[in-house]
């Protein structure tokens, strides 16, 4: 179910929000399982308005019969396709990352995780001009750096600070803030998740690290490798796709993590290697 915001249904005003989320209750499921009476003492809100609010939310999300036709109109209308600016990954991911699935790029430390997420952060903001949530774990994305990409691809000032104002940053840093930073967007924005590498105790084979229950979550699962072989650069990647519901398993593209996009329009950037 959805979160709680103004629009969502009439009656379900800012004020209300503020007060039911400054209680913990952030989500429709968290309302409509909640003692009102408790709730309305808590908030400082009408019981009676509570309960009508309640009556409409049940009767908004109430599960109702889908026919394939149903579901297919519904899937045209709430997903699109976001290049992420590298045409090989696009090639890799059937034209870009989708909307309203999960996208996973795996890979060991220097694999180029960080600096792929940037590259699509700014070509959203840039060419695309969507907004973005940037959800940070580990304290890597800087105002400079993203700077230095759209000053790659334009030297109009106004422009490079339209385009870094499309991008929200939080800060997560344990698990607890970022349930808490996905809870507050869920079913607004479409998710990309990074991942680290393990080494499966057993068979000492390369793995995901977030474990096997994570592993049936993402749609999409890219693996990123160092380059090897004659004529790779140390910034060139392979990506190999792991796993999609649209493409084959198992064909790979190289990316170079030193340029965004065309190499006459973006050019390489200094000191910034993963």
């Amino acid at each position: 179910m959805g979160v709680l915001r103004v629009g969502l249904c009439p009656g379900l005003t800012q004020e209300m929000v503020q007060l039911l989320k400054s209680r913990g209750i952030k989500t429709v499921v968290d309302l409509v399982s909640a003692d009102l009476e408790e709730v309305a003492q808590r908030c400082g809100l009408s019981y009676k308005a509570l309960v009508a609010l309640r009556r409409v939310l049940l009767a908004q999300f109430s599960a109702f019969p889908f026919n394939g036709a149903d579901l297919y109109e519904e899937l045209k209308t709430s997903t699109a396709i976001l290049s992420t600016g590298i045409g090989s990954l696009d090639k890799l991911l059937d034209a870009g990352v989708y909307t309203g699935e999960v996208t996973e790029i795996v890979g060991g430390p220097g694999s180029g995780k960080t600096q792929i997420c940037l590259y699509v952060a700014a070509n959203v903001a840039h060419s695309l001009q969507q907004n973005i949530l940037y959800i940070d774990s580990s304290g890597g994305l800087t105002a400079s750096r993203l700077l230095q990409l759209f000053q790659a691809r334009t030297q109009d000032e106004e422009e490079q600070a339209g385009a870094l104002q499309r991008i929200q940053v939080v800060h997560a840093f344990d698990i607890f803030q970022m349930l808490n930073a996905l809870q507050d967007l869920r079913g607004t924005l479409a998710q990309q998740v990074t991942n680290h590498m393990t080494r499966d105790r057993d068979s000492g084979r390369l793995k995901p690290a977030l474990g096997r229950s994570w592993s049936f979550v993402p749609s999409t699962r890219i693996l990123l490798g160092v380059g090897e072989g004659e004529g790779t650069s140390g910034s060139q990647r392979m990506a190999c796709l792991t796993k999609s519901p649209r493409q084959p398993t198992g064909i790979q593209e190289m990316i170079d993590i030193g340029i965004w996009g065309t190499p006459e329009q973006s050019p390489r950037l200094e000191g910034d290697q993963l």
